[in-house]
């Protein structure tokens, strides 16, 4: 006879959040062939797969069927590249806090469609905005801007944990995620008014990658009332 407690645990297990782990690793793989190259050969990575606003711009500007090339192309290879280990976990860190969240909510097709589509749209719109930079944007703060906006559209009333400092000691506090997302989203406000835009930190990508993620999320809700 089976005495084992049936729990919803046992009934429906959590799927591992294989789209966050695999984007993951698809950018560390890109950083370890960075950083195994010669600074020339950096470069040419760069050039090749980063977004370069000016060449992008003159692309939308002719007709559709022109499109499709690599310019069109860096959208979404320029969000896997990375130049430094610290650009590379400052983003993976905002992406596994707020990423495996979305995809267990969602589902993989939401999360992929998320990042890529949030992601090279936010590209786009700072091509759009900064039509004249020549500089190759890289990295993946556009998409996972998204994935954030994404979290504040699905779970507005979350709260997250973190640990405060109080003196010289941390305390360990949960937060509202709308507070946390919400001076997150007013400094990139503010590094976009009066910061420096370059190359490397392209502050439109973050602004533009959080409006198309929390946009994606209400849509979602929205279809999911629609099913029901």
């Amino acid at each position: 006879m089976n005495y084992g407690i049936v729990t919803n645990w046992s009934e429906h297990p959590p799927h591992p959040p294989f789209v966050t782990i695999s984007i993951s690793l698809v950018c560390i793989l890109a950083l370890l062939i960075y950083t195994g190259l010669n600074p020339l050969m950096q470069q040419a990575m760069i050039d090749m797969g980063g977004m370069q606003p000016s060449a992008l711009s003159a692309l939308l500007s002719k007709t559709p069927s022109s499109w499709w090339n690599l310019s069109a192309l860096s959208l979404v290879t320029s969000l896997f590249i990375h130049a430094s280990w610290l650009h590379l976990l400052g983003n993976l860190s905002y992406f596994w806090v707020f990423g495996i969240k979305v995809e267990k909510r969602l589902g993989s097709v939401w999360i992929i469609l998320i990042f890529l589509l949030g992601g090279a749209l936010a590209n786009m719109i700072v091509a759009l905005r900064l039509p004249q930079l020549e500089t190759p944007i890289i990295g993946a703060s556009g998409a996972i801007s998204a994935v954030v906006g994404a979290y504040l559209g699905l779970f507005p009333r979350r709260r997250i944990g973190l640990f405060l400092p109080l003196g010289v000691y941390l305390q360990f506090a949960r937060v509202p995620a709308l507070l946390v997302i919400g001076s997150w989203f007013t400094l990139q406000l503010l590094y976009t008014v009066f910061g420096p835009i370059n190359g490397a930190v392209a502050w439109w990508t973050h602004l533009a990658g959080f409006a198309l993620g929390l946009s994606f999320a209400l849509i979602a809700r929205a279809l999911a009332q629609i099913r029901l």
